[in-house]
């Protein structure tokens, strides 16, 4: 067993292609270590910022931490706050982030193994 406290963990600064509209964290919670089935990190938003399109070679869930955020798919937008959780399908084109108003965090959750390809330039 392993416990893991959040604010424990060191922010570090996710920049790249991935992301636009503001300053993006990642605080590493389960890494791929060997014999690891899953990868998990919290993301921390700054207002405006958020990811491209995107998708997961595996499924992907969210849990929303802080703040107010947009999660979308080429089908909808939706607002979304502390305590909600959302869950993409692997290979659903979606991005996430935080409103322009609002700091915005959450945990992701994939597979180990899962790959990230990004479709919006």
């Amino acid at each position: 067993m392993e416990i893991i406290k959040v604010d424990q963990v060191r922010k570090e600064p996710w920049t790249g292609p991935l992301f636009t509209g503001g300053a993006v964290t990642r605080q590493t919670l389960v890494g791929p270590d060997v014999g690891r089935s899953l990868n998990a990190a919290m993301v921390n938003f700054g207002q405006g910022a958020r990811s491209k399109f995107h998708m997961h070679t595996s499924d992907q869930i969210l849990i929303v931490t802080a703040g107010k955020g947009i999660v979308a798919t080429e089908q909808e937008e939706r607002s979304v706050s502390p305590g909600d959780i959302i869950f993409f399908r692997a290979g659903e084109k979606h991005w996430h982030g935080a409103t322009k108003a609002s700091n915005f965090s959450h945990i992701y959750i994939v597979a180990s193994d899962s790959k990230t390809a990004q479709v919006e330039d």
